[in-house]
C-alpha cells in the first residue's frame, strides 16, 4: 500500500499543536474558489509515492523535534486515502506521537471512522453556513461536513475549527452568527481560528491554465476580520 502524496514538511507551526511534521496528501473532491493549492486536486498528479512505512521513517529523522507537536496529514482530502493514513496513524501511535488530520469532513466510511480512532485531533473546515453559497464556494454540499461534526460529536474527538473569510463570498453577518451558531453547539470545539482569504495561490491557477474567479476579490481587511472574531465570541467560541 502506497500513499500519493503533494508534498511534506518538517517543521509545521500552522497545522496543530507545537512544532509538527506535515504531510500535503494528493487529492481533493472540493473545488473551492480560493483554493491556495488546486495543484493537489488531481490524486495522479502527485510528487512522492511512499508506503507508511517510508513517511514514518522520514518523520522519525526529526522525531525529537516534534516531541511538543507531532505529525499532520493535510491536502488536498487525505481522507481521499484512508488506508494509508489509518496505517501511518498506527506507526505514530506505537510511538506516542499526537496525529492530527486536517480535513473539509466531506468523506466518512467505515474505514475514515477507523482512522478517527487513531486521530487525536481534527481540523475542519466548514466554509459557509449557507448551503446554496457553500456549493457556490466548493462545488459540493454542506450536509456531509454537517454530518461529518456531528459524528465527531458522537465520539468526542476534538476539533480545531476553521474558518476563511472571504470578501463578499463568506463575510456575510447573518451567515457569521449561524456559522457560530451551529459551532457553539459542539462541546468538542476546543478553538476556532479565522483564516484571512489571500492571493497567493493566484501564480498556481495561472500555472495549471484554470480559471480563477476571485481575482478581483481584496484580502480581508482587519475590520472585517475583527468583525467575524466579534462575532464568533459573541457566541462563547474559543477563538485562537
Amino acid at each position: 500500500m502506497e500513499g500519493f502524496i503533494h508534498s511534506f514538511e518538517s517543521f509545521g507551526t500552522k497545522d496543530g499543536p507545537g512544532i509538527r511534521f506535515v504531510f500535503f496528501m494528493q487529492g481533493c473532491p472540493l473545488r473551492c474558489l480560493y483554493c491556495h493549492n488546486p495543484d493537489t486536486w488531481n490524486i495522479k498528479n502527485y510528487a512522492h509515492k511512499m508506503t507508511p512505512e517510508e513517511a514514518f521513517q522520514e518523520v522519525s529523522k526529526v522525531k525529537g523535534f516534534i516531541k511538543s507537536g507531532g505529525v499532520t496529514v493535510s491536502g488536498g482530502e487525505p481522507l481521499l486515502q484512508p488506508d494509508f493514513v489509518l496505517e501511518f496513524f498506527k506507526l505514530c501511535k506505537q510511538e506516542g506521537i499526537h496525529t492530527t488530520i486536517d480535513t473539509s469532513g466531506f468523506l466518512m466510511n467505515d474505514k475514515i471512522r477507523e482512522v478517527l480512532e487513531y486521530t487525536d485531533l481534527v481540523l475542519l473546515d466548514i466554509k459557509q453556513i449557507d448551503p446554496d453559497k457553500y456549493k457556490t464556494l466548493t462545488a459540493q454540499p454542506l450536509e456531509p461536513t454537517k454530518g461529518f461534526i456531528k459524528f465527531l460529536n458522537d465520539i468526542d474527538k476534538p476539533v480545531w475549527l476553521r474558518y476563511v473569510l472571504v470578501p463578499q463570498y463568506s463575510d456575510d453577518e447573518q451567515d457569521l452568527h449561524e456559522w457560530a451558531e451551529f459551532a457553539s453547539t459542539f462541546p468538542i470545539v476546543k478553538r476556532v481560528e479565522v483564516l484571512p482569504f489571500h492571493q497567493m495561490g493566484t501564480h498556481k491557477w495561472e500555472q495549471l491554465g484554470i480559471k480563477y474567479k476571485l481575482k478581483h476579490i481584496q484580502p480581508a481587511s482587519a475590520e472585517i476580520i475583527a468583525k467575524a472574531e466579534d462575532i464568533f465570541k459573541s457566541h462563547n467560541l474559543p477563538l485562537e
